[in-house]
């Protein structure tokens, strides 16, 4: 037989002034709540709250209480899926979600959209709270969407503070810009401390004795860091603490000159200054401290 064309007829459906029907009473007290920035729903004769809610139960048929209860208006995330493409009829004009929300003190889950930036963002058992329309007409579109709890900030932190050395200090940092690590020893305890102090703090005696250390040390336990440091040769970069040769307490600094995931415990070290006309009173005279190639220590 010959092929033939389709026969295809075009209609349009089109209520003029649009489709009005009555809500009654319990959408309509839904409706009317939502204009007023509330959500509400109704209460089953077995105490279940239905959210949207119902003229009849849904599990029994029989009719609802007619008692209705303020809800939400913030929700939990019950179950999701992300649009990544939006229509242009969707309530949102960039990526979102259309989720079942289980409002606050209902039984039952309203779906809604939900505006979280990205589908990282969201997950089962979110929280999230309705972004109100500023101009309300009585329909569920009021509420725009649905974002989530705040759950985290960003802030810039700055603070600018002087210190000024104490004598103590300002000691030890004399002897930083010669080179020069000065410790202080406990006449009572007999222990070495670095940097120098002028009181024990084990034993609350004065020190009086002042003794030189060596460059040169052992780690005691290191970090490695994946975060920027302007002081840091390179990124990761270590942060150990070093018991100097002669002292009993580990000072902190940086571990340069050798790969991160080399650097271990009983690392023998040394400290690399930097050039003597650069030295002022202060630690950056260390660049960090390297290998010696020395064998390890056992702690």
């Amino acid at each position: 037989m010959p092929s033939e064309e389709p026969l295809v007829a075009e209609h349009v459906l089109e209520f003029p002034g649009g489709y009005t029907r009555t809500t009654g009473p319990v959408i309509g007290r839904f409706l009317t709540e939502l204009r007023n920035g509330r959500i509400v729903g109704v209460r089953t004769a077995e105490g279940r709250v239905l959210v949207p809610p119902l003229e009849y139960d849904p599990a029994t048929g029989e009719p609802v209480t007619g008692e209705y209860v303020e809800v939400g208006p913030a929700g939990t995330v019950r179950s999701w899926a992300w649009v990544s493409d939006p229509l242009p009829e969707h309530p949102l004009d960039r990526p979102f979600a259309w989720a079942l929300i289980e409002l606050d003190g209902a039984d039952t889950a309203l779906v809604h959209a939900v505006d979280a930036g990205n589908p990282k963002a969201l997950a089962r058992g979110a929280r999230v709270w309705p972004v109100w329309r500023s101009r309300r007409t009585g329909q569920i579109t009021d509420i725009e969407h649905f974002a989530p709890e705040v759950t985290r900030i960003v802030s810039n932190v700055r603070s600018a503070y002087r210190l000024q050395a104490g004598g103590a200090l300002r000691r030890f940092l004399d002897g930083i810009e010669r080179g020069v690590f000065l410790g202080g020893r406990c006449a009572t305890c007999d222990k070495v401390y670095v940097p120098y102090r002028r009181s024990c703090p084990q034993c609350g005696s004065a020190i009086a004795e002042e003794i030189e250390l060596p460059d040169t040390g052992t780690i005691t336990t290191f970090a490695i860091n994946n975060l920027p440091d302007p002081r840091a040769p390179e990124v990761p970069f270590v942060s150990a603490y070093i018991l100097l040769d002669g002292a009993d307490i580990p000072m902190i600094t940086l571990v340069g000159g050798v790969p991160a995931h080399e650097v271990r415990q009983g690392m023998r070290v040394r400290a690399e200054w930097v050039p003597e006309a650069e030295r002022g009173p202060s630690m950056s005279n260390i660049r960090w401290f390297a290998p010696t190639g020395e064998p390890d220590v056992e702690l």
